[in-house]
């Protein structure tokens, strides 16, 4: 792709980068082929292709009030789902391209009162682990008082229980995550019961904050460096006594692996690529392990997270456990797409979000599984929201 950008944008490490990203882009249109979004609009502008070209307009003709109004429209839908990264023959990191034009829309653009409002509480809220937990258990309690959009993604408060501590020559640091720790406890307090029967310590880390994924989608860059540096702090000084720092929730897990990118330049620069290189998904760690089935079901339906499959690129590893384990995983179409939970999406654009939801559900449940089991908090309360079939984390499906 042919650019032009600014001398003044191309001095800049952001405008380098945005110009080196969209070269790499050669107008196949792979990639609408695997974009929710464009499957359900059909609107050139609300696929990846489309949104790359938006994006270059942001950075070659910044001073366009209405260009970037049409932009925001159209970058505001992206789930930020990345299939279209791995559906790309070209390499484009769309991801890291969107995030440099949801800040230039940011930066460009006013939003209307109760958008800027909603979006502040959202990234005030959410990434305040005590805090949220307070909320999620009064609104569990006036679950009647609140609006349908919030209800659906509080399901029943789960009593959880780690196992007592002993010290283990064998340790990992555990990552609680903020939504997770209120809305699923259960699957960390799970994973730690597994690790001790297997001689492993999981150690719970007090100072650790959000992982910034709130505030990065919601282009709110300097809270999302922040609280990604206050976690390196946290994490860091951890890593010396542990094999790895362990994510039982897949889209904290992307993030913190890349914090060597967002903090890149940083006076913790260093300490965010020793954090980056340390993490892992649950799976990656657990895959040299075997378990048993902790259920009577048989029959498991595996959603994986698009920032699992896509994000991460960790593709087969859950299945293999669960077969290991010996349960009957079912054959699900079009397991790439996602699911419409996408962080906060689900909150700001329900409507699209609910019929990704349905989408997906009914691909889930067509050979009638009697679980539904995926990786990350919000595709489990996003989709058990719509369903009868439990949705679980897989975690919960092992002994």
């Amino acid at each position: 792709m042919r650019t032009e950008l600014a001398p003044s944008l191309l001095a800049t490490p952001e405008g380098r980068r945005a110009d080196e990203i969209l070269r790499a882009c050669v107008h196949c249109g792979f990639c609408n082929a695997t974009c929710p979004t464009y499957q359900q609009l059909g609107d050139e502008l609300d696929g990846p292709r489309g949104r790359i070209y938006l994006i270059k307009g942001l950075l070659e003709y910044p001073d366009e009030p209405e260009s970037v109004r049409i932009a925001r429209t159209h970058l505001d839908r992206c789930l930020t789902c990345r299939a279209c990264e791995t559906t790309c023959p070209s390499g484009v990191r769309y991801a890291e391209l969107l995030e440099i034009g949801r800040m230039r829309v940011e930066d460009g653009t006013h939003r209307g009162l109760g958008a800027r409002l909603l979006r502040r509480l959202l990234t005030f809220v959410l990434p305040r682990r005590r805090l949220f937990r307070v909320l999620a258990g009064l609104g569990r309690s006036f679950r009647w008082m609140l609006p349908g959009v919030l209800t659906s993604h509080l399901p029943a408060g789960v009593n959880t229980r780690w196992p007592v501590p002993v010290a283990r020559q064998r340790r990992v640091a555990l990552l609680q995550g903020c939504v997770q720790d209120a809305l699923t406890p259960q699957v960390n307090a799970q994973l730690a019961s597994l690790l001790d029967r297997k001689g492993i310590e999981a150690v719970r880390v007090e100072d650790e904050s959000c992982c910034g994924a709130l505030a990065l989608h919601l282009a709110d860059q300097d809270r999302a460096q922040e609280t990604m540096t206050r976690n390196v702090v946290a994490l860091a000084a951890m890593v010396p006594d542990v094999e790895a720092i362990l994510s039982t929730a897949s889209g904290c897990g992307v993030t913190v692996k890349e914090y060597d990118r967002h903090l890149a330049g940083h006076e913790r620069a260093g300490e965010a690529k020793v954090v980056a290189e340390a993490t892992r998904d649950v799976a990656e760690y657990l895959r040299e392990f075997q378990f048993d089935k902790r259920t009577d079901v048989d029959r498991v339906a595996f959603q994986p997270p698009c920032s699992l499959q896509h994000g991460q690129a960790i593709t087969g590893v859950v299945e293999d456990i669960l077969r290991g384990a010996g349960y009957e995983l079912v054959a699900v179409a079009d397991a790439h797409l996602c699911c419409g939970s996408a962080g906060t999406y689900s909150l700001l654009h329900s409507g699209m979000a609910r019929t990704l939801r349905s989408e997906k559900l009914r691909r889930l449940t067509a050979a009638r599984p009697h679980v539904i089991a995926t990786a990350n908090v919000g595709c489990q309360t996003h989709l058990g929201a719509g369903t009868n079939v439990p949705v679980m984390h897989w975690i919960e499906l092992l002994r």
